[in-house]
């Protein structure tokens, strides 16, 4: 099989438990950096492409200008049916690029949250293996409408998009592949912990840490569970190649 490409925003942001997925299946990735100006590759090479977050908006790219070539390519590879994983800032620029608008939301929704299917999500050959609630970390203060032509998977109380598929792309809003060591790394990068002085307590870094904590047992497996369907049904990775 060709390598996946993984766009990473940041390296604190990376693919985490999906990419432990892939390594036990003996699957090869390719990594770009594209905060530090590593250039984007021809997508064509690849079996599937994997977007991760970031804490920059999909509408700030006088500030970053490498977002408008990522969105391009996004656009142009998922249109033409390439297997795409979007994660938070990975979803939004799916979104975008597709022609939805991307914004900020009500107020940042931040921490250990449920996340709850729609009904369309049972028929769907990855999201069909979720439970139709489940908890997951978040961390983000943008949101997206739902693109022209994609199918509505995932809501939570604050935010209704939380997860669509288009063609053989999916993006999610939320992070279940994330450690409680990386929500601590996340605290320490001033473009994250801004967000941090408006949540309650003493000590809210803590807190979230020791949220990420108290889910990981189940978040990490769901992770796995969910990116081994895509990877199996959707990318058409041969079951035979589980080392698991």
């Amino acid at each position: 099989m060709q390598p996946l490409l993984v766009l990473q925003h940041i390296g604190c942001e990376p693919p985490a438990a999906y990419e432990d997925e892939l390594i036990d299946r003996g699957l090869s990735l390719e990594r770009v950096q594209l905060d530090e100006g590593e250039p984007l590759p021809d997508w064509r090479r690849y079996s599937g492409i994997i977007a991760m977050g970031g804490p920059m908006g999909t509408y700030e790219a006088d500030l970053h200008p490498w977002l408008a070539a990522e969105m391009r390519l996004i656009a142009e590879a998922v249109r033409a049916g390439k297997p795409f994983w979007g994660v938070c800032l990975g979803a939004q620029l799916l979104a975008a690029g597709l022609g939805a608008s991307v914004h900020p939301g009500p107020q940042p929704e931040v921490g250990v949250l449920p996340v709850e299917l729609t009904p369309a999500a049972a028929n769907d050959p990855v999201f069909s293996a979720a439970p139709s609630s489940f908890p997951a970390f978040h961390w983000h203060g943008d949101t997206y409408a739902l693109p022209e032509g994609a199918v509505h998977l995932a809501r939570s109380a604050l935010y209704e998009q939380q997860a669509f598929v288009f063609r053989n792309a999916y993006a999610l809003q939320f992070h279940l592949e994330v450690t409680s060591e990386m929500v601590a790394e996340w605290g320490r990068v001033s473009a994250y912990a801004a967000s941090l002085e408006r949540l309650p307590g003493e000590d809210p870094l803590a807190d979230l840490v020791e949220q990420a904590t108290a889910v990981e047992s189940s978040a990490i497996p769901l992770a796995r569970e969910l990116f081994a369907s895509w990877l199996l049904d959707i990318v058409g990775v041969p079951a035979a190649t589980s080392h698991s």
